[in-house]
């Protein structure tokens, strides 16, 4: 059986919408290329265009209604609690700011009496290089367009293979010109849009645009930049905002003369050199029938045949490259965090504001970041994360009366931490920076670094200083998070009443529980603060336990409650499967089955329906070693939630899903998060043959996996930390090193102890046992 993996996406056509447009990035800057003959669109944003300035959004009223809303929900006394919830404890205004598109670049090219052909438009993600190609009247056309890091620009070439048959005009959009403030020359060949983002305090940004030809004449009319019978252009595109710059149009005249003066063909080799060491440290390949020639297809015909019920190996390889190129082009160190479209975004009023949900969405944005060998682009994570300790200090402080940090669950470019929507199954939840600093002990234990982990140490303790003065003791006997949500579903009560305001949900007690084990850990790993350490695990010890309600199911609340929506597309109460560590087949067998029972559940009753969702349960099935579940769920993404160009569909476009699942697949192929390596933990039996190179695992490992009917065949395992390395074995394997050398091992039970060099390449080989031939 042959191996496959792709990386180009492809169109036989222009795009027909924006969800068939091909998306570019350098993590600050992007766009979305249409490739369109005579009219082509790039939509483009610049991720600090948002709506309106910084504000306190923090409620007043909140901490002295604390003490009655928590009476309340002990006593049962649901409505009332809602009502004060939505009043006391909403934020002042109530919603955070959007993210805004920052416009589109529009350029119309004249082409000769004829007709069109031999059309093509593709994504090749190993240069991140948008081309179109066609024929007009006999003529040949080329584009490539570039987002570049290294330049901080878009870079877009057109050509002709006819001597002065480049006759074009282009210029500047925004939603008509209704949002569009002011365009003006720039010299004899650029063209520079400012606009004002609005709202107070509000930003402003520019974007402008330069000519350059080989051949031919530029000239500036109006608002449009021409072009006359050039054999080539090269138009660079720049953009600026004052969150970073006091003058935008400044640092685009910069930006602008900077890359000009590289020429074409540098900014294309210093943009492929910067990009190529990150998109090719890892690599998939799958086997796929050798009659099978799926990557002839444009991709959308492809994915038409799968929704179909055809089977296409070539695909997944690429959907997952697609996943890894996405997160560097829309997150890179400098950047903001990737938001709910990554970064693009053709509106002025985006679903859910584009921003930052940090109930899951962003969390699951960042899933791929370590596992999938890209932890540079984590960061921009962790520097929204320090920007809200402040702003979470003082909602921690007015709305709680209690030390630490908090956030709730959303977060916008000003690291706003008060609570968001008037919303009753998600407003009212503290969880948001708990969970987000967790990103911070996974960075630390995939890149075991102690000058990071002093760093994020006490950003995780002041998370879970908060909950250390939050928590409250229920009619129980707990310590538990009042008042709260399960995100974001409802309960039934007895008398057919529904409900969202709890106390102690189980997710908030995993992610609690799992802050507080890791401050244990990173405080032993410092040896520091031991009288914090024993405050921390005598809270632990007096949280609720996780339990099977009268289903088989694992409780979502700390009461048995019925389901008002038992198909809901959050799976809250499954963070312990993941992405935490506290449920496993292994350690936890009865609370894993639990989960099997949780998640059969919400399927039978139309679970999974979004994107974004679907990418989860591939995570759950994985961490429970079922294989082909994880596999009919990333089959199911691919049919029922993946748009032409492969974007995720929520509906609608929802980047997080391209990402949950990427990390799926990753966590089928290579588990770490028990404190030892599992390879083919959930190999599903449609790729019984394949090759995943570059893959890391926690304690400091970069994989590789080749594979063969189903199983191990051999492992590359380097040691990039040089810590002892705990592989999970239960079939006999053999070690060597790069020199043939056999490596000392100790057994416990089914994992493998052995100590590693740092740099040292370890091969690991199952054994292989002969049957005794009977007589």
């Amino acid at each position: 059986m042959p191996l496959t993996s792709e990386t180009l996406i492809w169109f036989d056509q222009p795009a027909r919408n924006w969800n068939e447009a091909l998306p570019i990035g350098n993590g600050r800057f992007g766009g979305m290329i249409f490739g369109c003959t005579r009219q082509e669109k790039i939509q483009f944003n610049e991720d600090s265009v948002w709506y309106g300035g910084p504000r306190d959004r923090n409620n007043p009223d909140a901490l002295r209604h604390l003490p009655l809303i928590r009476k309340l929900l002990f006593e049962g006394r649901l409505k009332e609690a809602h009502r004060l919830s939505e009043t006391a404890f909403s934020g002042t205004p109530r919603s955070q700011r959007p993210y805004l598109t920052a416009g589109d670049f529009c350029i119309q090219v004249d082409h000769p009496q004829g007709e069109l052909s031999h059309y093509r438009r593709e994504l090749d993600l190993e240069k991140a290089v948008v081309a179109t190609s066609y024929q007009h009247g006999g003529v040949t056309f080329t584009r490539e367009v570039f987002c570049s890091y290294p330049d901080q620009v878009m870079v877009i070439r057109l050509e002709a293979d006819r001597p002065g048959a480049l006759t074009l005009t282009s210029r500047f959009e925004r939603q008509k010109g209704k949002h569009m403030d002011a365009v003006h020359r720039h010299g004899t060949d650029t063209v520079v849009m400012t606009n004002d983002c609005g709202g107070k305090d509000g930003l402003t940004y520019s974007v402008a645009a330069k000519a350059i030809t080989a051949g031919g004449t530029v000239r500036v009319v109006g608002e449009h930049l021409l072009v006359d019978e050039a054999d080539e252009v090269v138009i660079i595109l720049a953009a600026a905002s004052t969150f970073r710059v006091d003058d935008p149009k400044l640092r685009c005249a910069e930006l602008l003369e900077h890359a000009a003066n590289q020429g074409y063909a540098a900014l294309k080799q210093r943009h492929i050199a910067d990009y190529q060491p990150l998109f090719e440290r890892v690599k998939l390949d799958l086997g796929a029938a050798a009659d099978r020639e799926h990557h002839l297809l444009p991709t959308p015909k492809r994915l038409e045949r799968v929704r179909a019920g055809d089977d296409d190996a070539g695909l997944y390889t690429l959907y997952f490259h697609f996943g890894r190129y996405l997160l560097i082009a829309c997150s890179r160190p400098g950047s903001l965090p990737a938001n709910l479209q990554g970064i693009w975004n053709d509106s002025m009023a985006p679903p859910w504001d584009s921003k930052f949900t940090i109930n899951i969405n962003t969390q699951m944005n960042y899933w791929p970041a370590e596992s999938c060998n890209l932890p540079e682009c984590h960061e921009p994570l962790f520097e929204l994360i320090e920007r809200m300790r402040d702003n979470g200090r003082v909602t921690a402080r007015t709305m709680y009366g209690c030390r630490g940090f908090v956030a709730h669950h959303n977060t916008d470019i000003w690291a706003d931490t008060a609570p968001q929507d008037i919303y009753p199954p998600a407003t009212q939840w503290v969880m948001g920076a708990a969970w987000l600093t967790l990103h911070l002990w996974e960075h630390y234990k995939f890149n075991p670094n102690p000058d990071f982990l002093k760093r994020a140490y006490e950003t995780m303790k002041e998370a879970a200083l908060f909950f250390t003065d939050f928590l409250v003791e229920s009619p129980e006997g707990y310590l538990v998070t009042n008042p709260s949500v399960s995100p974001e579903n409802r309960y039934l009560l007895r008398n057919g009443e529904t409900g969202t305001l709890c106390y102690g949900p189980s997710m908030d007690t995993q992610i609690i529980s799992e802050l507080y084990s890791v401050c244990i850990q990173a405080s032993l790993e410092l040896d520091i603060d031991e009288s914090a350490r024993q405050e921390w695990a005598a809270i632990k010890d007096r949280l609720p336990e996780m339990k099977a309600g009268r289903h088989g199911q694992l409780q979502e609340w700390l009461e048995d409650y019925e389901e008002a929506d038992p198909g809901h597309r959050h799976i809250s109460h499954l963070f312990g499967l993941h992405p935490g560590t506290t449920i496993s087949p292994d350690s936890t067998p009865d609370l894993a089955e639990a989960a099997r029972v949780t998640l059969r559940r919400r399927l039978a009753h139309g679970g999974g329906h979004t994107g974004w969702s679907r990418a989860w349960i591939i995570n759950f099935w994985a961490r429970l070693l079922d294989g082909e579940q994880a596999y009919v769920h990333l089959k199911e993404l691919l049919r029922q939630s993946t748009l032409p160009n492969l974007f995720d569909n929520h509906p609608p476009f929802q980047i997080d899903g391209n990402f949950g699942a990427a990390a799926g697949i990753a966590e089928m192929l290579i588990q770490s998060h028990l404190d030892h390596i599992r390879l083919l933990p959930a190999l599903p039996d449609a790729w019984p043959q394949g090759r995943v190179q570059g893959l890391c695992a926690r304690g400091g490992f970069q994989v590789d996996i080749d594979w063969r009917d189903g199983s191990l065949s051999e492992a590359v395992i380097t040691s990039v930390s040089g810590r002892k390395l705990r592989l999970h074995a239960k079939r006999s394997v053999r070690v060597t090193t790069s020199d043939g050398r056999e490596v000392p091992m100790e057994r416990h039970g089914h994992v493998i102890e052995m100590a590693t060099e740092t740099g040292g390449r370890y091969f690991v080989q199952p054994i292989q046992i002969e049957k005794a031939i009977l007589p």
